[in-house]
């Protein structure tokens, strides 16, 4: 029997309060309504929960593909209208007979899909009246709701996009094309999956939806308070603890959750305030929860629901993904908490006292249990299961284990609300993901994506270096103000294809645009994840934002490793090759945090800075000698600071 809430101090509700202000402030689907009419908050609720089991009863039952996906966007349209009002000042309480309207208009574009099928499919492409009226409606509504959810920046990209395809005839040199019209391209938009209904909706429709809802399940049954309890007790006692903790805690969060935002709030609202109670700035430790929040994308063994969407794209299957992803994720959280170890050190900051920390062996008892469902989803899947069913197993498995342990254990209510906020937290994504179909789609129908690959060929000169730097470029830029997955697909169509007359390793190739897509959300001026976590520790946001550059240097750097040194991915390389471009990539990552931090041992002048900037750089290149050259400069400066390390403690003593 779950044991009655107490009652929340004033602290507590005041902490409260702030993490909800921080979280729709940076996190727009977290400005939803609360209904003061309890028959319509019932209503929704009963909605949302028809809809997660009728995707896990898709997941056993394919149902028609159009349908399908038309019938996804329909509800995620209809609950984003029912929840989220059009603009700040509207009510929080009531829903508006504007928004009924096209809660109502939302279901209808499924419906006409559902009604005339057979005639949709018998006319094979051939537009009639209606197609291009229901095509029009589903566009608007699709362009509104992502601008409620997902804010104007991908709203407006998906604007251009349909204008540019009107617009061809009339563009001056490259960009220009033959043209469509209106009625072309909202017919291709609707009764096709290749606009709306294409691969980033059929990814929402099977895959994401159901690892949310997993997520959200996770969640409900504590696996929060195991992560953070856990890596207090691994970590807290350690030098500069608390940042270590944070790093620890928000990775696991965030490859769970998929919202670098919601966990930067959820684990920083606890880890923010330690960071700063050892001595660490407002600003770092926002810095450090934000960097950490946001590399939960790119880890393993969920990544926040992209891995499976560029398992769809390149064709391979979601295990070769996540192990693909594996060491650089690693490398990306090992160069963060260099750079951590190495503030506290030079800071002279100590970790928490033992005796306030939870042992591990206590945490484990409590709660170890909650690890199982992972560990069932990582072997299902490496047995080859499809991830649609290990999702729904996963499911199933989390309840039953759960109810292993009081503290854990979930009744009726809580596999209901797990089941509502899964679909919740999949609206921002979904309609994201329609958003960005309507982009994509427009590339596909005229041609565009190609034209920007050569425009960044033209710019690399034929240099792979320039071309990977232009190729970085263009995705932190695409990738400002984007959620992770619609900015892997943008940046995969348009800015990929460059990369691939290098003869750059498709993987590869698209694992480095979704890196710097993801870390669009640490780089001014839109930073979202770094202001959310400024918010919380009361820093600058900007200064914030540049700082969580600078922590996330691995970030950066990684990429470029894998690229010139592809066995970094573990994809057909040998074992030999893999230990290699993983020492070697650790060293350049020290030899870069140390330069960054501007401290190794001791505090380091501008000269040794300079030869460890260059030694980890040359060491990114595949040639011996620049290997050879790096370890040398490597092995000098690091013995030299030892050197003055020893004589500093001796005079000292």
């Amino acid at each position: 029997m779950n044991q009655p809430a107490r009652p929340l101090s004033e602290q507590e509700t005041n902490n409260e309060s702030r993490i909800k202000a921080v979280l729709e402030a940076y996190d727009r689907e977290s400005a939803y309504r609360v209904f003061a009419n309890r028959w319509l908050r019932l209503l929704i609720s009963l909605l949302a929960v028809s809809f997660a089991l009728y995707h896990m009863y898709a997941a056993y039952s394919p149902i028609v593909t159009l349908k399908h996906r038309a019938l996804h966007v329909a509800i995620v349209l209809c609950l984003i209208f029912l929840l989220y009002p059009g603009w700040k000042r509207a009510s929080r309480e009531k829903l508006s007979p504007g928004d009924t309207l096209l809660a109502v208009l939302s279901l209808s574009t499924a419906g006409y899909i559902f009604l005339f099928y057979l005639d949709i499919v018998n006319r094979g492409g051939l537009p009639s009246l209606w197609d291009v009226v229901f095509g029009t409606l589903l566009c608007s509504l699709v362009l509104e709701a992502s601008r409620r959810v997902a804010g104007w920046e991908l709203t407006a990209m998906a604007a251009i996009a349909i204008a540019y395809a009107y617009l061809g005839p009339y563009l001056p040199g490259d960009f220009a094309h033959r043209g469509y019209t209106f009625a072309d391209i909202f017919n291709y938009m609707y009764v096709t999956t290749e606009g709306v209904y294409g691969t980033a909706i059929a990814v929402s429709a099977s895959y994401i939806i159901l690892f949310i809802i997993f997520g959200a399940f996770l969640s409900k049954s504590g696996m929060g308070t195991l992560f953070n309890d856990l890596s207090l007790a691994v970590a807290g006692s350690s030098k500069g603890g608390p940042a270590k903790v944070g790093v620890i805690a928000s990775a696991v969060h965030g490859s769970i959750n998929g919202s670098a935002v919601a966990s930067v709030v959820t684990t920083g609202s606890f880890t923010i305030p330690m960071m700063k109670r050892v001595g660490y700035k407002p600003d770092f430790a926002a810095g450090v929860e934000a960097t950490a929040a946001v590399g939960g994308q790119i880890l393993p063994p969920i990544m926040g629901a992209a891995a499976f969407i560029m398992a769809e794209t390149l064709g391979m299957s979601y295990l070769t993904i996540a192990i693909a992803a594996f060491i650089p994720a690693l490398l990306y959280y090992f160069g963060l908490l260099v750079q951590v170890h190495l503030r506290a050190d030079k800071e002279k900051l100590e970790g928490l006292r033992k005796d306030e920390l939870p042992r591990v062996i206590d945490v484990l008892k409590e709660r170890g249990h909650l690890l199982l469902p992972l560990i069932i989803l990582i072997v299902l899947l490496a047995m080859g299961y499809t991830p649609t069913l290990v999702a729904v197993f996963t499911i199933g498995a989390t309840i039953l284990i759960a109810s292993l342990r009081p503290a854990s254990r979930m009744g009726m209510r809580d596999i209901l609300q797990a089941l509502e906020n899964g679909v919740r937290d999949t609206l921002s994504v979904a309609a994201a993901c329609a958003a960005v179909g309507i982009t994509v789609g427009v590339f596909s129908l005229t041609g565009f994506g190609l034209k920007l690959a050569n425009i960044i060929l033209v710019f690399g000169q034929g240099s792979l270096f320039l071309t990977l730097i232009f190729t970085m470029l263009a995705s932190i830029i695409l990738g400002l103000g984007l959620p992770s997955i619609p900015c892997y697909i943008i940046t995969a169509t348009m800015a990929a294809p460059a990369l691939a007359t290098f003869g750059v390793d498709p993987l590869s190739a698209h694992l480095f645009v979704f890196y710097f897509g993801v870390i669009a959300n640490l780089t001014p001026p839109i930073a979202l994840a770094a202001f959310a976590g400024a918010g919380i520790a009361g820093s600058d946001p900007q200064r914030t934002g540049w700082i969580s550059c600078k922590l996330a240097l691995a970030g950066f750097i990684v990429p470029f490793i894998f690229v010139y040194k592809p066995a970094m991915l573990i994809h057909q390389a040998t074992v030999s090759e893999i230990l290699e471009v993983a020492v070697t990539s650790i060293l350049a990552i020290i030899a870069l945090a140390a330069a960054t931090e501007g401290y190794l041992f001791v505090k380091l002048g501008w000269i040794n800075r300079c030869l460890l900037i260059a030694a980890g750089v040359v060491m990114m290149f595949p040639e011996v000698w620049a290997v050879s050259m790096s370890l040398a400069v490597l092995g000098f400066v690091f013995l030299y600071q030892w050197i003055r390390k020893k004589r500093s403690t001796a005079l000292s003593t």
